[in-house]
């Protein structure tokens, strides 16, 4: 079955999650991945090296998978010109360096486009190409704070928390992946010419943030902690059960509070005027909360889940990740998948998403080994002879 980016290669020269993951995006959907690493030491994501060799985290696995490891030293002439020359056939460039690198070694956006009109260049950086702050480094968290999402997530009483993941790099790759699409089809149907495109790591969460500064503006009031409240209805929160589990509830609507309000407290509470409306019960939120925590801190996960979930009561767990392992749901949509890595045997990883129903994508490989894939990349698309090699090895090119 083809696959819906069969034909197109992307070149992956960065480092880490923010500018390669977007290549491991199209990597998913059939593009020919062309994975650029530093020789001896590899991508940062393989982690430190292990008996003298680059390392296969798990990270390394899942994130880098579908690509074709190359290695290439950038900041050697030679490795520089053989760049070019890959970029010439090519159709898309990730890099995420800290701007202005590249532009040293006459690899930047009016370098390359010579090379090949036709490339698309996805840079990622922690505060854009452009700006006053464009020479700064960035990396997750401090994108993170300064996009205005870190500031409103956590408790009242306590200083913002990052998430647990790298929300900013994983969301930029994502828009990454996206820009690098509405450039192709811009490219390739509207006949339009290769074109750059530029991303900062602070904007993909800012986007994301909704209406953060419109509020602002509107009201004088900056939006602040409230924990795992809802602004805007209540209940909504998280709730320990008896057997230490957690689970969640969104009640907002009227109807919904109701059939809530009849499994703890019965027709009474369902009728009870104090919490006709939403904005009746977000002034009266800590009582409301209150009496949710008694009913559920009496009963068993299991039980709270069921029955909330039997009376149209949107409720659901805190997966950790043994619960995910074992969730039926995770296998029969293929969320979660096994694949057999030839070194580390069966990998749990998530599976290929967005799911198109006649070109859907696919793992056919995890992160590879360092250079994995050297001659078939160097002799078989670049035409490169075995002699020449040796020599590019030697000279630590490659």
């Amino acid at each position: 079955m083809t696959k819906p980016l069969e034909g197109i290669r992307v070149l992956d020269i960065g480092t880490l999650l923010a500018g390669p993951w977007g290549a491991t995006l199209l990597g998913d959907f059939g593009a020919e991945v062309i994975k650029v690493e530093q020789p001896d030491t590899g991508d940062s994501l393989r982690g430190p090296p292990k008996d003298g060799k680059p390392g296969t985290p798990l990270n390394w696995l899942i994130d880098s998978r579908n690509k074709k490891s190359i290695t290439l030293n950038l900041r050697a002439k030679k490795g520089q010109q053989i760049l070019r020359e890959l970029v010439g056939i090519s159709d898309v460039l990730f890099e995420n360096f800290t701007p202005g690198t590249l532009e040293k070694w006459s690899l930047g956006w009016n370098d390359l486009k010579q090379v090949n009109p036709n490339l698309i260049m996805v840079r990622v950086s922690g505060y854009g190409q452009t700006g006053p702050y464009s020479d700064r480094p960035g990396y997750d968290r401090i994108a993170l704070g300064f996009s205005g999402y870190m500031y409103p997530t956590g408790f009242p009483d306590r200083y913002p928390v990052r998430p647990a993941f790298a929300t900013a790099d994983y969301n930029t790759a994502t828009f990454g992946a996206y820009a690098a699409m509405l450039a192709l089809y811009a490219r390739d149907v509207n006949q339009e010419a290769g074109q750059l495109i530029d991303l900062a790591l602070y904007e993909a969460p800012f986007r994301i943030s909704s209406n953060l500064v419109a509020s602002w503006n509107a009201t004088g009031k900056n939006r602040e902690r409230i924990g795992n409240r809802n602004p805007g209805f209540s209940p909504a929160g998280t709730f320990e059960t008896s057997d230490q589990r957690y689970i969640q509830i969104a009640a907002g609507g009227d109807n919904v509070w109701r059939r809530l309000a009849k499994i703890i407290g019965g027709d009474a509470l369902a009728e009870d005027i104090r919490y006709k409306t939403s904005r009746d019960r977000i002034n009266r939120s800590d009582e409301l909360e209150q009496l949710i925590e008694n009913w559920i801190g009496q009963r068993e996960f299991s039980e709270v889940e069921n029955t909330l979930v039997q009376a149209g009561v949107p409720a659901g767990g805190i997966l950790r990740a043994s619960d995910i392992a074992e969730d039926p749901h995770y296998r029969e949509r293929d969320s979660l998948i096994e694949f057999e890595d030839p070194v580390n045997g069966k990998i749990a990883m998530p599976g290929v998403i967005p799911k198109l129903s006649e070109t859907p994508g696919e793992v056919k490989w995890t992160g590879p080994a360092l250079g994995h894939h050297n001659q078939e990349i160097y002799e078989g698309l670049l035409d490169k002879t075995k002699s020449e090699l040796l020599d590019l090895q030697n000279a630590g090119t490659i």
